[in-house]
């Protein structure tokens, strides 16, 4: 009996092992096959693969952090104090915006040499605000709103380094619309594990969400500063400008006269952008409007949770699809890419708005995903062909300032229209394409027919 009692632990010790042997292995397993793919096509001997993994990090952090927002500003009250709320976090979200293209874009080109200590400072500062809020997530007081900001500066700043040095690091025979979908993609994969991982976490408690995402951000601290050391060259770079014919001073070297801006460089870049701002307010709007409709008004004969996720669900799945299909376009026209998906964003769009219902709204919702994925990868391409490298950061910064700010204003008049009308908050939705179509698709073809992007490397 002696025997038997000293030997018992021992096969479970054994399984024990064995058991822990194997998961070790599975898991082992699982990163070797993520760590080729984010190495294949030359990506790990470029340095990409390491911004494809911190970006995957950066992604999951922020929606944590998305998670344990929501569900206080928005799914524990009321419709009413919900919107009010809503509205205070969206003017909130415009202050980062606004300081983007003046300060930060400015600051970070001071800071060239500095990049990854720029991104790791980001994750460094988000790590501390998670901690911070999630003293006082549970009570939804005004303190929380300081720190979603302080978030939200770190995260854009972080959106624009991070634009700025994928071309840095992009693998010979590869695009920047290929290496934008990749890094992309990532982000999209890791927030969809993100985010059941975020809201089984909220079960426990509101805090729980913030602090993995305290964690998360540490290790992006870590992956940042592991990047290779070309991403803190800035030989020659300058700043960018919104106008042509403001002065150089001090002149860059090796480009002559004034220094070149956004505007500058060709019509391309500015008619991108517009249709740009157009489907990323399209998007504002969607977010907003859909959440408070659907809360309110079902539709399919489904609750309004089920409904929400519905179109959640096709939100996602248009965005990741749009990535994808970045990744395999050969995009030797970004011009055109972007005024097809201005026409088709726009007509689905007038669609949901002449039939209202569960199929048409998800619909509308994974168009946006598409055509925003598709339109940005485009936008990307040609800044990175038509801005020179000198003032690329710059040009980074002031791009995404104006598409969150359309982000902005789409949404707040998400908020601000009734929901009692279904198809008017569709027809605004489709007027916001529409303009976007009208100010950028002459521009866009025109350029096109002109050949701008024949000596991109865009294809």
């Amino acid at each position: 009996m002696a025997r038997t009692v000293t030997a018992g632990p021992g096969p479970v010790r054994r399984g024990g092992r064995a058991l822990a042997h194997g998961a070790g292995r599975v898991f082992g397993g699982v990163l070797r096959r993520i760590r080729r793919t984010t190495r294949a096509g030359g990506a790990g001997e470029s340095g990409l693969s390491k911004l494809i993994e911190l970006h995957a990090v950066n992604s999951a952090g922020d929606m944590l952090i998305t998670i344990a927002l929501a569900s206080t500003v928005f799914f524990s009250v009321p419709t009413g104090q919900a919107r009010g709320r809503v509205a205070l976090y969206l003017l909130v979200t415009m202050a980062p915006f606004a300081v983007l293209a003046p300060v930060i874009g400015p600051l970070l080109d001071r800071l060239g040499h500095g990049r990854r200590a720029a991104m790791a400072t980001s994750m460094v500062a988000r790590a501390v605000l998670a901690w911070t809020m999630a003293g006082v997530v549970s009570t939804a007081g005004l303190g929380l709103y300081p720190a979603a900001l302080g978030v939200l500066v770190s995260s854009k700043a972080y959106g624009v380094v991070r634009s700025a040095v994928v071309p840095r690091l992009l693998p010979s025979r590869t695009t920047l619309v290929k290496a934008n979908s990749r890094v992309t993609l990532a982000g999209l994969l890791t927030t969809a594990v993100a985010a059941p991982i975020g809201a089984g976490l909220h079960f426990i408690g509101p805090q729980w969400p913030l602090y993995a995402a305290f964690v998360v951000f540490l290790c992006g601290a870590l992956l940042s500063m592991s990047l290779p050391h070309k991403v803190d060259s800035a030989r020659g770079e300058a700043k960018a400008r919104l106008r042509a014919d403001e002065e150089a001073s001090p002149e860059p070297a090796g480009i002559p006269g004034k220094k070149p801006g956004l505007l500058g460089v060709g019509p391309s870049v500015l008619h991108a952008l517009q249709g740009n701002a157009g489907l990323r307010a399209l998007s504002g709007f969607l977010t907003f409007f859909l959440a408070f409709l659907l809360r309110e008004h079902p539709v399919g004969g489904l609750s309004g949770a089920v409904s929400l996720s519905v179109v959640v669900v096709a939100a996602g799945v248009g965005n990741a699809l749009g990535t994808a299909l970045g990744a395999w376009l050969k995009a030797r026209g970004p011009e055109i890419i972007i005024a097809t998906v201005l026409v088709f964003a726009l007509s689905v769009a007038a669609a949901a708005a002449g039939w209202f219902g569960l199929l048409t709204v998800a619909a509308v919702a994974a168009v946006a995903g598409i055509s925003q994925s598709l339109a940005k990868l485009s936008l990307d391409a040609l800044i990175q062909r038509d801005v020179p490298e000198q003032v690329r950061t710059s040009a980074f910064a002031r791009s995404e300032t104006v598409l969150q700010l359309a982000w902005v204003v789409g949404g707040g008049l998400g908020i601000v229209l009734p929901l009692s009308s279904p198809s008017l908050g569709m027809g605004v939705a489709a007027g916001l394409v529409l303009l976007a179509f009208l100010i950028s698709v002459r521009g866009l073809l025109g350029a096109a027919r002109r050949g701008g992007g024949s000596a991109a490397r865009v294809a």
